[in-house]
């Protein structure tokens, strides 16, 4: 498991990981400032520009003052975001991850057709929603295990990254069905794999990489596993 993770870091400085890295943050970053700016536009449309209040009479610039606090608030949630949104994106490209990996590491391979985009959009909305989802919920119980809390985080997200990234690699291969088959015999090993993805993601700017490091360790991983069966 760890030749796996360090044979995909010895790749990074491939183009088409390079490539992949900057379209998941490019796009990310799009979308945060077009949130931003819609927000800011809103708040100005609908909170009125002055108010009166009792003894001190009308109040100006209320709407200037929301809109600002609105940027404010999304620049807050922007570092909760930036990393489930940006694996959402480099989610619909990790497929050319994957392919970079065979070509370097599998020339013996067959080729084989892309994924269709749809469902690859499909599939990156889904984990997307999945992680939010589970994450808040973890959140909740953070309050209740105290400092057991950062290994309730690496758990739950080492479960949804190795079952997200394992789940990718197979695919290409076994078809869904067949992935499902291999990940159930592996889920142990897999679920480690997926918790040493989930460390990193508490480490800023390190995180943006886990995608791209996740989608390549995972392809060795797919190979070496299927090769066993």
């Amino acid at each position: 498991m760890l030749g796996d993770f360090f044979t995909a870091l010895g790749q990074m400085g491939d183009a088409r990981f390079r490539r992949v890295l900057l379209l998941g943050l490019g796009l990310t970053i799009g979308l945060l400032a077009a949130v931003t700016v819609g927000l800011f536009w809103l708040a100005g449309w609908l909170v009125p520009d002055t108010f009166s209040l009792p003894w001190v009479g009308e109040v100006g610039g209320i709407d200037t003052v929301a809109s600002w606090l609105m940027v404010v608030l999304m620049l807050v949630l922007s570092v909760v975001l930036m990393v489930p949104v940006a694996a959402a994106f480099t989610g619909i490209f990790l497929d050319d991850v994957a392919a970079a990996v065979e070509d370097m590491h599998y020339p013996q391979l067959p080729p084989i057709g892309s994924v269709p985009l749809g469902e690859t959009i499909r599939d990156s909305i889904g984990f997307f929603g999945v992680v939010v989802g589970v994450n808040l919920i973890a959140l909740v119980l953070f309050f209740f295990v105290g400092p057991l809390a950062p290994m309730l985080f690496w758990a739950v997200n080492g479960y949804l990254l190795g079952r997200e990234y394992f789940q990718m690699a197979a695919i290409r291969r076994l078809g869904r069905e067949g992935a499902n088959r291999l990940r159930a015999r592996h889920s142990g090993q897999i679920w480690l794999a997926g918790t040493l993805m989930a460390v990193p993601l508490a480490v800023p700017l390190l995180n943006l990489l886990i995608p791209v490091i996740g989608a390549a360790t995972f392809t060795h991983m797919f190979h070496r596993l299927n090769a066993k069966s």
